[in-house]
Formats: C-alpha cells, structure tokens, sequence
C-alpha cells in the first residue's frame, strides 16, 4: 500500500492553500453578513445532527453499542470520511482502508483516539472527528415502588420531550419513572438508587433525591439514563417525612390509580381515578349515587404500609371531601335504612373478605 505521508514541499503547498482558502472563506462570509444573508454551513455536518440533539452535550462517558449512528470524518482526506454509519450487532464499524473497527463498549473519545492512532499510520497528524447523529434505543430496568416494575425500552426523544432530553438525545431518570407507570404513593423518592456498569468492568451506583426536584427551590438532582441502568425506588418507612399526597399530585405519580366503589351508585366496581382525587370524586367517576343513597355513612377501606386493613366512615352527603384515594382504596355507599354496613358489604359481596382480595 502507498505510503500517503505529506513530503515536506507538499506539506508547505497543502498550507499555502488551506490559507488561501481560509481568506477566501472569511471574505465571503463578511460580504454576506454585510447583504444581511446568513454564513454558509459546512456541508460536511450532517444536518440531522441539529433535528434531534445536539451531539456536543451528549454526557463524555456515554457507552456506544449496536444501532448508535455515527459520522466519522477526516480533516482534509474526504475519501476517509464517512456518512451515516450504524453500529452492527456484533459492534462493529466498516471503514475505508483501516477495515472493521470495534467500537461498541467505548466511548466516542475512545473511538476518536484509537482511529487517529491507526491513521496516523498513513497520513501526518491527522484530525479525526467522531459525531454521534442518532442513539440507539435505551433498555433500563426498574424496579421497587413503581406502578409496572421490570425492563422497558426507551425510545430516543423527539420534539415534545424536554430541552435536556431532546438536546442529548438520553431520557432521564424521571422520565424513566414515568415510563413505569408513575412510583407508588409508598415510594421514597428521596432514595432512588441508579446501578450503572462502567466501561472497565466496574459498577458504579448513585443515590438520587427526586424530592429536592420536585418541591424545593434549588435544582435537584435528574440524571440522564444509559443503556442496562437499573433503577430501583424503595419503600417509605414508619418515620419518613414525606407526604405521599405530595407524590400524588406530582408527575412522577401515575396518570390513575384503582378503586373499588360499590353499594349505591350507578356504576358499582372499580374505577381508574385520577391520583390526587378525592372520596367524593371516585364516587362521581362511578356514576354518582342512586336514591337510595345514604352518603352520611360512607365508609372506605385501606390497607396501610403495615398491612392492616382500616376502615373509616364518611359524611359525603355535600359529595365534598378531603380525602385522597390511593390505589386499592373501597368505597362502600350504603344504602338508607339498611341495619349496618357490615350487612350491606355481606349483601353485595358475600363474604366481606372478597373486597380484601383487590387489595391484596
């Protein structure tokens, strides 16, 4: 193979004419701004680079695999640059004369210094550049307090996500939570805990407070997500401080919660809520009352932290409350002039225990 090394006449020549042409550029560019005409763009930049995030602050420890896409170029030496060129299954990439290159497992610094490395074989110091223009798909698992605990897929975000995502082109780790159906009203947002394996084998794992970012005025902390993360949210213990109808009316809670509403209404059985709503609302959502209501001695039945089943009655006779339901919460409306609401719930649901079992 040639050897492709400048000699140096050649050396001074190449110069001379990247100056030249660096005054040229310079010139035209001023007679446009002067024409109120905007700069030329390097056409060398994928423009797709810009549509869906901005490469430059995609996170330096970010770890390529199968399906990133990616540009590679080569300062003066075009018949070595690249298109769009996507990691294969087996992580690799073709390129022109240097043959497959792994790059999978390896940050885009890494990827930078190795190709710069082996071309430095056949050009003098050369100036490669590694663009990521399209991320693969993330898979996280999530697990603990979350409303669809397991592992999911993360898909590249678009126009409707935030500027940080939509900038990176990563999802973060409330995002993530979302995506699992919201965190429970048991959850300690303040203790999320992010498992991430590193490039040299290595795990690392961070304790994040997702409640500094929801209800304080200083920025908290919302990390931005890596392909294999793990993700787990613990259980609020007997002395947390945490309001769990804070967690409700938040957007890390779901979009509805279950509820079984039975006796009088119109629609007995369960209902999807919102999470912040209150007795009166589930009531409402099943259709309202009938006639034969007797709302002064509403009772719902919850199944606390501890396990033990409460049960508390209810004037909901004005259908206003300030009560917030959660998930797995019962509502029973008896109906007037029955003897007792135990004899109602042996009525409709004999035995009393089968409401237990939606609970369960």
């Amino acid at each position: 193979m040639p050897n492709r090394r400048l000699t140096p006449p050649r050396l001074w020549l190449f110069s001379l004419v990247l100056l030249v042409n660096g005054i040229g550029a310079i010139a035209t560019a001023q007679a446009q701004v002067l024409d109120g005409a905007p700069p030329p763009v390097d056409a060398r930049v994928d423009s797709r680079v810009d549509a869906r995030f901005d490469a430059r602050v995609v996170p330096s420890d970010y770890i390529l695999g199968p399906g990133d896409e990616l540009t590679i170029s080569v300062f003066g030496y075009e018949e070595y640059n690249t298109g769009a060129t996507v990691v294969e299954p087996n992580g690799t990439i073709a390129l022109p004369i240097i043959g497959a290159v792994t790059v999978a497992g390896k940050t885009p610094e890494a990827v930078t210094q190795e190709l710069t490395a082996r071309l430095n074989y056949y050009l003098v110091n050369p100036v490669v550049t590694v663009t990521l223009t399209a991320l693969r798909p993330m898979f996280v698992t999530v697990s603990g307090e979350v409303q669809r605990p397991g592992p999911i897929q993360l898909q590249n975000p678009n126009a409707d996500t935030n500027d940080n995502e939509r900038q990176t082109g990563l999802t973060t780790l409330s995002s993530a939570l979302v995506e699992a159906g919201g965190v429970t009203s048991h959850a300690d947002i303040r203790q999320v805990r992010l498992r991430r394996s590193l490039p040299n084998g290595t795990e690392t794992v961070l304790t994040i407070n997702l409640w500094d970012s929801l209800w304080s005025e200083a920025s908290g902390e919302n990390p931005l997500l890596q392909d294999g993360d793990t993700i787990f949210v613990p259980r609020l213990t007997a002395d947390a401080t945490i309001d769990p109808r804070l967690i409700a009316r938040s957007t890390l809670a779901p979009d509805t919660v279950r509820v079984r509403v039975v006796g009088e209404v119109t629609k007995p059985g369960e209902v999807l809520v919102p999470p912040n709503s209150s007795l009166s609302s589930a009531v409402a959502i099943a259709g309202g009352p009938t006639v034969d209501a007797r709302l002064s001695r509403t009772n719902f039945i919850r199944l606390n932290q501890e396990g033990v089943i409460e049960r508390e009655e209810v004037d909901l006779s004005d259908l206003t409350d300030s009560y917030q339901v959660q998930d797995g919460d019962v509502i029973i409306v008896p109906k007037r002039n029955s003897s007792s609401i135990l004899d109602l719930a042996n009525r409709l649901l004999n035995p009393l225990n089968f409401i237990f079992q939606f609970l369960e």
